[in-house]
């Protein structure tokens, strides 16, 4: 795990697959199996060579909540964060709008 130099903050430049799965608490199986919902999009063309950026760290961790404390399966996780990002979008266009 690479990280910027020390301070109060980390701030973490990319995971590896085990770094993730270790990071959100959970199997790597599962972090494969966000890949192949394509809720996350790690860089590298092997599992071995994956790297997640801060922003698929990001939707991992949403992931795990999702998955463990509404009991959303995969598939839905997936639909949920994709909503949620649309939202999110349509809130910054609307606030550019009010200005």
């Amino acid at each position: 795990m690479r990280r910027a130099s020390p301070s109060s903050v980390e701030v973490i430049e990319a995971l590896t697959l085990t770094e993730l799965s270790q990071f959100c608490h959970v199997k790597v199986d599962w972090v494969v199996a966000l890949v192949d919902y394509g809720v996350l999009d790690p860089l590298g063309r092997d599992a071995s060579d994956w790297r997640f950026s801060p922003p698929n760290v990001l939707r991992a961790r949403k992931a795990r909540r999702l998955t463990h404390d509404l009991g959303l399966n995969l598939a839905g996780v997936a639909l949920v964060l994709d909503l949620i990002e649309e939202r999110d979008a349509l809130s910054r266009k609307l606030a550019q709008i009010g200005r």
